[in-house]
């Protein structure tokens, strides 16, 4: 292995470990300190690729939570209706956050921020409905869903199942469906708490035509699981596809292939799929200050298409 791929390699585990000691630190000290000190924990959001606009509209919503907003994204397509997303705009973990996350052995990371790879997905879903029309799919690891309802609103899917793993964020998906419910035409939609390690999933197995994700693939411990879910949602002896788009993040994408090669799935990954994705990121390579500190191998999202068949 060369240097460089060794320090990539090393740099992105480090930061998975970071992630769980920080967890874990937090719940054993608020078993011994007040937890006024710790409840929240500061943290910047990505900035985005600005292909979908999005603005507040509510700050104040009907919930009465404070950390929450309403925000409106316009898909950028004539007449299309626009969708009306309930989430956290505070930038700050609470001490629950973590709790669930080890309760459940599940990340938090949905609820943090709409990371540029949801949208980068969501953007290439409206640019080609054709591909979805009338075909029963699936988003892993949704957060708030976005890519998932705007697949429901613009591509006549037949059905459009929105998972996540973490029950908070799947409240949010359910709520955000609710939200934006007229808007989806004959489309069935439905939000599902899914962990990837599920073993008895026989109402979903070989069900799906398309599997959509972006940014799953940080965790390397989640990998085996994510590759065999996908072989088993997948319909076998159908065309069928997962749509995954994920930054390289040092080397944990090209172990996540691996683990896609060895459980006898195909991939191709693409790195220029759209022209408007494509300019944005050259803009961003040559320095703009919507997104300091920009860089390419873990900001960037890839297309990976993986298939069962060759």
């Amino acid at each position: 292995m060369n240097p460089t791929s060794s320090s990539s390699s090393s740099s992105s585990s480090s930061s998975s470990l970071r992630w769980r000691i920080l967890r874990q630190a937090l719940l054993r000290r608020s078993d011994s300190q007040s937890q006024s000190g710790i409840k929240r924990i500061s943290r910047k959001p990505t900035q985005g690729f600005n292909l979908i606009p999005c603005q507040v509209v509510d700050s104040s919503p009907a919930s009465g939570n404070s950390r929450e907003a309403r925000v409106c994204y316009t898909i950028p397509i004539p007449a299309s209706p626009k969708l009306y997303l309930t989430q956290r705009v505070d930038n700050c973990s609470d001490l629950n956050d973590f709790e669930i996350s080890n309760r459940y052995n599940i990340d938090n990371t949905g609820l943090v921020c709409q990371w540029p790879s949801e949208e980068a997905l969501a953007y290439f879903c409206k640019s080609h409905p054709d591909r979805f029309r009338d075909k029963r799919v699936i988003e892993l690891g949704s957060g708030y869903g976005l890519a998932g309802l705007v697949i429901a609103a613009v591509t006549e899917a037949s059905e459009v199942v929105i998972s996540d793993g973490n029950p908070q964020v799947v409240n949010y998906i359910k709520r955000n469906i609710e939200s934006n419910s007229m808007a989806f035409g004959n489309t069935s939609v439905k939000a599902m708490e899914l962990h990837w390690n599920q073993h008895e999933l026989s109402e979903l197995t070989n069900t799906f035509d398309i599997i959509v994700a972006s940014d799953c693939t940080f965790f390397k411990e989640f990998h085996k699981h994510l590759a065999s879910i996908i072989k088993v949602l997948l319909k076998a002896n159908e065309p069928s596809e997962a749509l995954f788009f994920s930054p390289k993040r040092g080397g944990s994408l090209d172990k996540f292939l691996k683990e896609v090669e060895d459980i006898g799935l195909h991939y191709i990954l693409t790195e220029n799929y759209d022209a408007q994705v494509w300019r944005c990121h050259e803009t961003l390579v040559k320095g703009d200050e919507s997104w300091p500190n920009y860089d390419k191998n873990h900001c960037y999202p890839l297309l990976i298409q993986i298939t069962n068949h060759n």
